[in-house]
């Protein structure tokens, strides 16, 4: 009888400690970070073994401009900043030389195989980068491909209203760039928020928006871990692969399992970077699919002999709109710039937008704020 009071005595104990703990951690200040302010940005992070802990972010110059945080009585680390300008940045601490993202943030953005933490700052230009009120919904869709000779996945954004009404939508086909995935847009191009606030405001038609996987190679997104595919690049039968589904696999898949306009009247095709390499080839050796064309950052080389000829083709079919958005310090800006004299040289009237900066997401979430409300009209 004795023991099993000394154990029950223990046990009480124990649990008396451990309880004490957890409320201790309950009752710990619970840390902000970031904390944006009228004027100021406040990062913190708790580490209170660590030596030296840094702040590097998007809105730096480089790597060398991270900045020194302090640390309190607590053992957090603290440093405030001035505001950056209104956009949506990505950053993290530096504890110790090991680069960690900020846990009291619950913003994370995917850029293929790193997860960043987000600072997105409120203004004109990231207005439309928040969360509307009346917003669509986001499917995350199989299909086959016989093309390609794979089940594939990919994002549609349906607009707010889909699901309870019975008219049929235009649809923007928007293509992700190198390193990326059908997740890529929704992540980092907040292309659901974009297109959900310029529907809401009215300054764009309610569209569907469907974002494939871009590499042919891949199932999914590799987050799935699914096994992928070798292909020899050099191969004729595998030449346009890609794109040779868009056409085949996908705008049939999209044509036949929602409500959609099934006419190129009502089919635009825009992609950054790769995506944008994409846009081109699909309208080029697809003239009359799309009557919107949109390649971003993306441009042609001056040694494509054919390049007329596949544009008289475009030209041919007709087309609603032409329009090119390239950086003005983008890697690719000399390709727009020989596109924009092509197009001129064949005739084609069409729009050259040129932004400051380079091939950065903060472009191209620029670039679809902007065209998205000149389609289907």
């Amino acid at each position: 009888m004795k023991k099993k009071l000394f154990v029950s005595i223990i046990c009480m104990s124990l649990f008396a400690v451990t309880f004490s703990q957890e409320l201790a951690n309950f009752r710990r200040t619970p840390i902000i970070s970031p904390e944006i302010g009228e004027k100021t940005v406040t990062f913190r992070i708790r580490a209170p073994q660590a030596k030296l802990v840094r702040v590097y972010g998007s809105w730096m110059r480089s790597f060398d401009s991270s900045v020194n945080m302090n640390k309190d009585t607590a053992g957090v680390w603290v440093l405030t900043i001035p505001k950056p300008q209104p956009e949506l940045y990505t950053y993290n601490f530096i504890v110790d030389g090991f680069s960690v993202n900020d846990a009291n943030n619950v913003l994370l953005q995917r850029d293929g195989t790193r997860y960043l933490s987000v600072l997105l700052v409120p203004g004109d230009l990231t207005a439309n980068y928040f969360e509307a009120g009346q917003r669509g919904n986001l499917h995350k869709v199989w299909y086959d491909s016989p093309t390609i000779g794979k089940a594939r996945r990919m994002y549609v954004y349906t607009p707010y209203g889909y699901d309870s009404g019975t008219e049929k939508y235009p649809v923007l086909y928007l293509l992700h760039g190198g390193g990326g995935d059908e997740d890529a847009w929704v992540t980092m191009g907040r292309a659901c928020q974009i297109l959900d606030n310029l529907i809401e405001k009215k300054l764009a038609v309610p569209m569907i928006c469907v974002m494939p996987n871009g590499n042919p190679t891949q199932e999914a997104a590799r987050t799935l871990l699914l096994p992928e595919t070798t292909y020899e690049r050099g191969d004729p039968k595998f030449a346009n692969l890609y794109i040779n589904s868009i056409v085949r696999d996908i705008i049939p898949y999209v044509e036949k399992n929602y409500r959609v306009i099934a006419s190129p009247d009502a089919r635009a095709v825009s992609g950054l970077s790769m995506g944008g390499g994409h846009t081109l080839s699909v309208t080029n050796e697809h003239p009359g699919t799309f009557s919107y064309i949109l390649p971003l950052s993306m441009g042609i080389r001056a040694d494509q002999p054919d390049i007329d000829a596949k544009l008289q083709g475009v030209k041919k079919a007709g087309y609603k709109l032409y329009w090119i958005g390239c950086g003005n310090e983008d890697f690719t800006f000399e390709g727009a710039k020989l596109l924009d004299q092509a197009l001129t040289k064949n005739g084609m009237k069409h729009t050259f937008f040129i932004s400051e900066g380079g091939h950065t997401w903060s472009n191209w979430r620029i670039y679809l704020n902007t065209f998205a409300p000149l389609l289907f009209k």
